[in-house]
């Protein structure tokens, strides 16, 4: 087959195929088979994957399974009399519209997880796994207003019980519940998620307010923040004053207990910016975190405790380059930023400290001793550090502090991390390589690529750099077969398209955002959130082989979210995958002839847009064996 159909991946430690009713015999590898892009209207506007999986036996013997995609719940769904996606108040009162609850169309971060304890109804012929899943935001507006809604209503997250069939794996729905977030404040643009070590899950808040502009400040004229927490706050809270910023940009972390009861808490020792997710490294201390926009920058956090992420340290990277060709490489040292719990910096905070307690700061040059120009994701400022507001600085206004201290600010959509605990490697994927990493300034200066690049990073023993961590990164470099395959700009400065409006080539990685890994496949899974290609997709990525497939296909405008490998639960694996908002901006960017058909097959199929999928990747039957 051509490129989209290479062998993808292949395992070089043992599995074994369980689950079946028949015994199979030790496996010595597995492939992935990828599929073509979609070429119909149906396939274009589908949820669907054509792709393969290869298992090669010890014996000689092989199999080869089709691949299917099993929808679970979408959006504006009722289950056992509760909306999918349904919005609540800080009373978890619903808020509606003229349809009712209003509902998310944003489905993202997903942990599937194998709870002790937890029993099925039917323990007979199923076992029971628990599904948090996080909404990111509603992007189309109630009923009766206009515009984009990105930003403006709470989002939401819900645990779902899941009945799994002890023969197929299959999962379905049992029982669907929203998990409350009243006593934490509320949740606002939830992104993606891991799962701890210590099996909670990880969220995320991206996007944090701007806390000098709530403050009453002016905002810089560069700034890339255009969120509303106004509007947030007058929809949560019923008063657009009442919301405090730096309740919001922090790490929410589930608790599942046996019973099925979900209970949330924010963690503000992580730090507060845009982050996609925590990834938590082998230690169970070592985090790191991406930070989306435009001018962000890199974090890791050293938990003072295994398993405990209530209190620590927080660092920002720093970027020395060596290297500009096929994305860059650099080299990379860390910037403690300060060390503090939970408590003190939520004490803070409870205490009403406001950004100008922390920081002077003018959008012009002061001409005044202490000040120090920063650019960051919130513009181009001047600030001077208010006595004795170290820690404050640390963790309420991560970003700038990092700047002020001289940590680099200038990635761009840097969006999800994992990593390989045999090579000690983690991942970070840049949706974009744009402005503050492609200009002729600062610390990054690399071509632009619109099709963003997935970097790795070499991890090391930090005690010679004083950092109590033995994860930590010393290299950051792109991984050139997974660089963005952004066709570019023409002679005009225009962007180079192809028939269809396409500004990538689609038998390469563009947009990638969701990041994971597995351990035992050796493979690295990629999800991609990008409108310079019609449609966004999951790819296979195998380390050893350098291999890549395309394994799914999202609708025409939806993101590919919500991904998650679980190898072995109850001994069958899964590949979790959401897409969000299908037929975003479609209306004015998808040009091909079939134009009409595709919206219209987009508004049959997804409820005008207001329906997008929770599922998995597995067999036809069910789910995939299990990866042992």
């Amino acid at each position: 087959m051509k490129a989209f159909a290479v062998a993808a991946s292949s395992v070089l430690t043992l599995l074994t195929l369980a689950g079946s009713a028949d015994a199979a015999p030790t496996l010595k590898s597995i492939e992935f088979i990828g599929m073509p892009a979609p070429v119909t209207a149906e396939e274009k506007t589908d949820v669907y994957t054509k792709a393969r999986l290869k298992l090669i036996y010890r014996n000689g013997q092989s199999r080869i399974y089709d691949l299917s995609y099993h929808e679970l719940m979408g959006t504006t769904d009722s289950i056992t009399g509760h909306i999918v996606g349904g919005l609540s108040d800080d009373h978890d009162h619903p808020l509606t519209d003229a349809y009712g609850q209003i509902a998310s169309d944003s489905p993202d971060g997903n942990s599937l997880m194998v709870i002790p304890g937890m029993k099925a109804a039917d323990p007979v012929h199923n076992e029971t796994l628990a599904l948090v899943t996080q909404y990111e935001y509603k992007e189309l507006p109630p009923a009766g207003q206009t515009g984009r809604f990105w930003s403006k209503l709470p989002a939401t997250a819900s645990l779902a019980r899941l009945d799994q069939d002890k023969f197929t794996g299959a999962l379905k729905v049992a029982d669907y519940r929203s998990i409350s977030f009243g006593n934490v404040n509320g949740l606002w643009i939830a992104c993606a998620a891991s799962i701890s070590p210590w099996n909670t899950h990880l969220g995320s808040e991206e996007y944090e307010p701007d806390a000098k502009v709530r403050g009453g400040g002016s905002k810089a004229e560069d700034s890339d923040d255009t969120t509303d927490i106004d509007s947030f706050s007058r929809y949560y809270f019923g008063d657009p004053a009442r919301a405090n910023p730096y309740h919001y940009g922090l790490v929410p972390e589930v608790k599942i207990d046996a019973n099925g009861t979900a209970s949330a808490a924010k963690h503000y020792v992580l730090g507060r910016f845009s982050r996609e997710l925590a990834e938590i490294m082998p230690d169970r201390r070592t985090a790191y975190m991406g930070d989306d926009g435009i001018n962000t920058g890199l974090f890791m956090f050293v938990a003072d405790r295994p398993g405990d992420l209530s209190s620590g340290t927080l660092y920002a990277a720093k970027w020395k380059q060596t290297a500009a060709s096929d994305g860059g490489a650099a080299k990379l040292s860390w910037i403690r930023l300060g060390s503090a719990s939970d408590a003190e910096i939520r004490a803070m905070v409870d205490e009403g400290i406001k950004f100008n307690d922390i920081f002077d700061a003018s959008n012009t040059e002061p001409n005044e001793h202490g000040y120090k120009k920063v650019v960051t994701y919130t513009g181009t400022e001047w600030l001077r550090l208010k006595p004795h507001m170290e820690k404050a600085a640390a963790f309420l206004e991560t970003r700038r502090y990092a700047a002020y201290l001289g940590a680099t600010t200038e990635f761009s959509k840097m969006e999800g991390v994992t990593h390989d605990p045999v090579d000690r490697k983690a991942f970070v994927a840049i949706s974009r390589i744009e402005k503050g990493m492609a200009d002729d300034t600062g610390d990054i200066r690399l071509p632009q690529n619109d099709g963003g690049a997935v970097y790795e990073l070499k991890l090391m023993d930090g005690h010679r750099a004083g950092i109590d961590s033995r994860f930590v990164a010393s290299t950051m470099k792109s991984v050139p077969a997974l660089l963005g395959g952004w066709l570019g700009k023409n002679g005009n400065g225009e962007d180079r398209k192809d028939a269809e409006g396409n500004r990538c080539e689609q038998d390469k990685v563009c947009g990638p955002d969701n990041l994971k890994f597995s351990r035992v496949s050796r493979t690295l899974f990629i999800g991609e959130d990008t409108s310079r290609r019609n449609n966004n997709y999951v790819w296979a990525y195998n380390l050893d082989s350098r291999r890549l497939a395309r394994i799914l296909s999202v609708p025409v405008g939806a993101e590919a979210a919500g991904l998650q490998v679980v190898e072995n639960a109850h001994g069958f694996s899964y590949i979790m995958s959401n897409f969000q908002h299908p037929g975003e901006d479609v209306n004015k960017s998808y040009k091909a002839p079939d134009r009409d058909l595709v919206i219209t097959k987009l508004n049959e199929k997804w409820h005008h847009l207001q329906r997008a999928v929770v599922g998995y990747i597995g067999t036809r039957e069910g789910a995939l064996p299990a990866w042992k």
